[in-house]
């Protein structure tokens, strides 16, 4: 397998981790806004002269600030940025990650004063228009983040490498056998079953087509990403089932056929707002009338997506280049103009806060393992950063994952 390492350990090579140009006056700002959002926060905030910030009392998470000039700095060149680059740098630290992000993220809405709110757009940059999800920037936006390396994704995700929200059951604590109750829900809202012709779009590493298979059903699942086809397809032959299942390195937009059923589990995240009207006509120019959808969405509040939807954020600069969340009614607004609806949803939303930390558990007790493969103690802290920051969003309940169920019209 072709594995593509990040940079080395000088963190100068990573963008934006390079001590930052002097900004006294916005970092003067970005303290007096920080300082003001903590005091009312159940945390413990530890500046270097022994000075405590926040409301949290002695079993509160901690949040040890090592260089506050460089920390206030980023803040003040873009919070949404800054903050994780400075957790990146070593300009701060915190033994519970995720405990300590999660009242941060209850108070997203609110962090910022309103009266200083209409002046976000001045130190918040618009996403690159490089970072479009056309068919080449969607190929380009998806290779950064899963062709990172298959043996990286390997050493964190459960043997199925299903790498979106399980589903638990209230007595169990095997990922896998949640990643497996998770994909037949999928496929139970899809109707799959044997003789269904499937259409899967993103096919990960290929076990909910493996699963759909298994069913009986012919299955068509659609990647862009070379590593994980390689991977999927492996998976599928020693599952015995690659007479049932053709992959294919298609942009969904160049779909062809049409299909009794079709799944997608964690792709529209991917897709881009701008994009989101074809996606859906895709949908219903490939189903068949009488046809059923199973998707899998992550999701924000309609606002909140109204608010944010222009906004570059450390996440789009690290991890997924691109992306935007949908809000339920944005998908059902976009439905609407289909021939598609919806007609069934659970909520995952604390499923997938239990997923993101096993996740992180499992990267963070076989770092040795990854370090082995090429990445550097930058990367780690991350892919902590990034795992415990999603952790905490879906704790706060500030984003949600569903499982829709969608009909067409016969």
């Amino acid at each position: 397998m072709t594995t593509i390492h990040p940079p080395g350990p000088d963190i100068v090579r990573w963008p934006g981790l390079a001590a930052p140009p002097p900004s006294p006056l916005r970092a003067g700002i970005a303290e007096r806004l920080f300082r003001h959002a903590v005091r009312t926060l159940p945390v413990q905030v530890r500046m270097p002269g022994g000075q405590r910030l926040g409301a949290g009392g002695p079993d509160s998470p901690v949040m040890r600030i090592l260089r506050p000039t460089t920390f206030f700095h980023r803040l003040g060149l873009d919070a949404k940025i800054g903050f994780g680059e400075s957790y990146m740098a070593g300009d701060w630290t915190s033994t519970r990650l995720a405990d300590l992000l999660t009242p941060f993220a209850r108070r997203m809405a609110t962090l910022v004063p309103k009266p200083l709110q209409a002046f976000r757009r001045v130190v918040e940059g618009p996403q690159p228009g490089a970072e479009r999800n056309t068919v080449d920037g969607a190929r380009q936006n998806i290779h950064r983040h899963y062709d990172l390396s298959n043996e990286l994704f390997a050493t964190f995700l459960d043997e199925t490498m299903t790498y979106s929200s399980a589903w638990f059951t209230p007595s169990s604590t095997d990922l896998a056998q949640a990643q497996r109750r998770k994909i037949d829900g999928i496929l139970d809202y899809a109707g799959v079953r044997g003789g269904t012709r499937v259409l899967e779009i993103g096919t990960g590493w290929g076990e909910l087509a493996i699963r759909a298979a298994q069913r009986g059903a012919e299955v068509t699942s659609l990647t862009i990403s070379t590593e994980q086809k390689a991977l999927a397809e492996q998976r599928i032959s020693a599952a015995g089932v690659n007479d049932r299942i053709q992959v294919q390195l298609r942009d969904y937009r160049h779909a062809e056929g049409r299909y009794d059923a079709i799944v997608s589990v964690e792709m529209i995240e991917a897709v881009g707002r701008e994009y989101w009207p074809t996606y859906f006509g895709a949908l219903d120019r490939l189903l068949v009338p009488g046809g059923r959808i199973g998707l899998q969405a992550i999701t924000m509040p309609h606002d909140r997506m109204l608010a944010t939807r222009e906004t570059y954020t450390w996440i789009h600069k690290y991890v997924f280049p691109g992306g935007l969340l949908p809000s339920l009614r944005a998908i059902e607004d976009n439905l609407a103009k289909t021939s598609l609806r919806l007609v069934e949803q659970r909520s995952l939303g604390p499923h997938y806060a239990r997923t993101l930390r096993e996740w992180r558990d499992r990267f963070t007790a076989r770092w040795r393992q990854v370090a082995d493969l090429g990445f550097d103690t930058t990367f780690r802290r991350m892919w902590e950063f990034y795992l415990a920051y999603c952790e905490a969003g879906f704790r706060a309940r500030y984003i949600d994952v569903w499982q829709l169920g969608i009909t067409k019209a016969a």
